[in-house]
C-alpha cells in the first residue's frame, strides 16, 4: 500500500515536471522503453529489486545502461529513484505515470475481445461509439478470443461490456434454471 503511495507521488511529480519542460511525450516514451526493459529482461527486473546491491551501484549500472537512451530528464529520474532507494518501485512508478497522463489527456485505454476480427468499418464504428458514450478519446486493441463464440466483451478502467454470445448463452441458462426452479 505504501509502495502504490509513492509510486503514486513520484509519477505525478515526474508528470508534472514533463508537462512544464514540454517533455511529456519524450517522457513517456522514456518509461515505454524502461518498462519494457523490466518487463522483458528477468536479470534487469532482479536487479531492481535487489537489496544486497548497494546504491552507488545501482546508480552506476542504472547510468551506464541508461544514459543515450532516454532523456536526461527521465535519467535523472531514475537515479533520484535509486538514490531514495526506491528504484524497487520504478515499473509501478512507470505504470502510475501512463495512468495519469492518459487521465489528463482525456485518453481511455480500451480492450476489445472478438471471436474473430473485426472488419475495419466495425472497428471505426466501435470506436466512435465509444468515444461518444465516454466523452473521451478511445485507445483500442483487439485481442481475438475464440471461447467467446461470437459478439465482442469491450473493457476499459473496471468496465466490461459483454455482448458476447457466451455471455448470452450463460444469461439464457440462468434464466432457463431460475425458472425451473420456480
Amino acid at each position: 500500500m505504501a509502495d502504490s503511495r509513492a509510486a503514486c507521488r513520484y509519477a505525478l511529480s515526474l508528470l508534472t515536471v514533463a508537462e512544464e519542460g514540454g517533455r511529456l511525450e519524450q517522457v513517456k516514451q522514456d518509461l515505454d522503453l524502461i518498462g519494457n526493459l523490466i518487463t522483458t529482461s528477468d536479470e534487469f527486473s532482479r536487479f531492481l529489486k535487489s537489496p544486497v546491491i548497494n546504491t552507488m551501484k545501482k546508480r552506476s549500472v542504472l547510468d551506464s545502461i541508461l544514459r543515450g537512451l532516454v532523456g536526461d530528464l527521465t535519467l535523472n529520474f531514475v537515479q533520484l529513484l535509486a538514490k531514495k532507494e526506491r528504484e524497487p518501485i520504478l515499473y509501478a512508478v512507470i505504470k502510475e505515470f501512463n495512468r495519469l497522463r492518459d487521465q489528463r489527456l482525456g485518453i481511455l485505454r480500451v480492450v476489445t475481445r472478438t471471436a474473430v476480427p473485426l472488419t475495419k468499418t466495425q472497428e471505426e464504428e466501435l470506436v466512435r461509439k465509444l468515444e461518444q458514450a465516454t466523452k473521451k478519446k478511445v485507445h483500442m486493441s483487439y485481442v481475438q478470443d475464440p471461447s467467446l463464440l461470437g459478439g465482442f466483451a469491450v473493457q476499459f478502467d473496471d468496465t466490461v461490456w459483454d455482448a458476447s454470445v457466451r455471455r448470452q448463452l450463460e444469461t439464457l441458462r440462468q434464466t432457463l434454471l431460475t425458472a425451473s426452479v420456480k
